[in-house]
């Protein structure tokens, strides 16, 4: 028969009225190597969430996850209806395992079932050739299982304040900015109320994540506690610092010499996520000064930790930080940020590029986060180069760490001063440095790039 890949022999011919009738089977075959890279990620990412469920002594461990993910990628690789068979098996799987542990005297395992869901739902993104969806969603589940202990804890030890910080930021977020005009507004429509909501969502959602990482890990070490104190922020922090070095009559000053560098460093970190989010190009300008101003105070920290060895550790308590977000931190931020972007780019306007430094230097004393959201969104728009963008960041980032060694002066602890006072100008210098280096290597840049590129 044509078409059938069949070879008859000549014993066995049919009547040609009986051959007619005959009509071949449709045949669909699917590319070997993608089918296969497609049911490899959903078994990966099955297996991954199953080895979790296995380690805690789950009855549907690792194979069972695995069955699941590759039952979810046939479904979706076979079309619609399968998909959803292949999830109705999936929850079908779920009666039994229940039904077992109830019996057992254990509880229903609802945790494990959901985990099922989602697992059979992955693999069915991963049947239809989505690859990045899936892992995502697969790595953060397993991560939610794997972090059962610490997110109960954080929960738990929630007060109500910190609950209401954030609802308030889920409400700013969703409800508040969709009702905000678009595009710029004003007389001299020199404010888009869009773009500056989000610039404060985002600086409070940084600081609010940092805060719960604090809240987590902050209890490791004052090196540690410094670090995610310095990225919600680094003035409190080192405020903080400056008063233990009191309270111990300067027992404590090695221990604050280095925490306040790591919160330096993590001030500057900060400032450089927020630039490479909010404008990649004014980022890349001021890349290697952020870098070296980091890599510096990491020096700095490095070296005093050696010269410490064998010493015991100070007995010191936790940063204590104020709330991570609330409605007079909201529109303090949003104030500050509009009050930096109108007046920089009204004295950028009148004075040219010195009037938008001055305006950063006054920012960087008030809030550095929003003096740096304050030239990307600028940049941005179009009002500044990227490389001046880049340069006010950098200044600002420089003027919030004159400003907090101010509050090292008060602690009246002369070596403390003389030591942070020399390791901030060394980090003040590595950022000029940073920026030379950028004015060097830019015209060589522009001289290897194609024309018109």
């Amino acid at each position: 028969m044509p078409g059938m890949g069949l070879s008859l022999a000549p014993a066995l011919r049919y009547p040609e009225s009986m051959t007619s009738m005959v009509t071949p089977l449709p045949n669909a075959e699917w590319p070997y190597l993608e089918i296969l890279v497609r049911l490899a990620l959903a078994l990966s990412l099955g297996l991954l969430l199953g080895l979790e469920r296995e380690r805690r002594g789950k009855e549907a461990g690792l194979r069972t996850f695995g069955f699941i993910a590759l039952l979810g990628a046939l479904g979706g690789s076979l079309g619609e209806n399968y998909a959803l068979l292949s999830l109705l098996l999936a929850a079908g799987l779920a009666v039994p395992l229940n039904v077992h542990t109830l019996r057992a005297g254990v509880g229903p395992e609802l945790t494990t079932s959901a985990a099922m869901l989602v697992t059979c739902m992955a693999g069915i993104l991963c049947g239809l050739g989505h690859t990045v969806t899936p892992a995502a969603v697969m790595v953060s589940t397993t991560a939610l299982l794997a972090w059962k202990e610490r997110l109960s804890g954080l929960s738990m030890g929630l007060s109500e304040g910190e609950v209401r910080s954030a609802l308030l930021l889920a409400i700013l977020a969703i409800v508040i900015y969709p009702a905000l005009p678009t595009g710029a507004v004003g007389p001299w429509h020199l404010i888009e109320p869009r773009a500056a909501w989000v610039t404060v969502i985002l600086i409070a959602s940084i600081g609010f994540v940092n805060y719960i990482l604090w809240k987590l890990y902050g209890s490791k070490g004052s090196e540690l506690s410094a670090f995610f104190g310095g990225l919600v922020n680094s003035n409190f922090t080192v405020v903080e610092m400056a008063t233990r070095v009191r309270e111990t009559q300067g027992r404590f000053a090695e221990g604050a010499y280095r925490a306040v560098l790591v919160a330096v460093a993590a001030m500057v970190m900060r400032n450089g996520v927020l630039l490479l989010i909010l404008t990649p190009l004014a980022f890349v300008n001021a890349a290697a000064a952020f870098l070296l101003m980091v890599a510096g105070a990491a020096g700095f920290v490095l070296l005093s930790l050696l010269h410490r060895r064998g010493i015991a550790a100070d007995d010191v308590s936790d940063i204590k930080l104020e709330l991570p977000f609330s409605l007079p931190v909201a529109l303090r931020y949003g104030l500050l940020f509009l009050a930096l972007h109108v007046v920089g780019r009204l004295m950028q306007r009148e004075f040219g590029e010195s009037g938008f430094y001055l305006v950063t230097i006054v920012g960087g004393l008030l809030s550095s986060a929003s003096a740096v959201a304050a030239a990307a969104s600028m940049a941005a728009q179009g009002a500044i180069g990227f490389d001046v963008a880049a340069n006010g960041a950098v200044l600002a980032s420089l003027t919030s760490l004159a400003f907090s060694l101010s509050f090292i002066v008060r602690t009246g602890h002369p070596k403390l001063i003389a030591r942070l006072a020399l390791a901030m100008i060394a980090i003040a210098a590595f950022g000029g440095l940073g920026i030379m280096v950028r004015e060097l290597v830019a015209p060589l840049v522009i001289r290897l790039l194609p024309p018109g590129g």
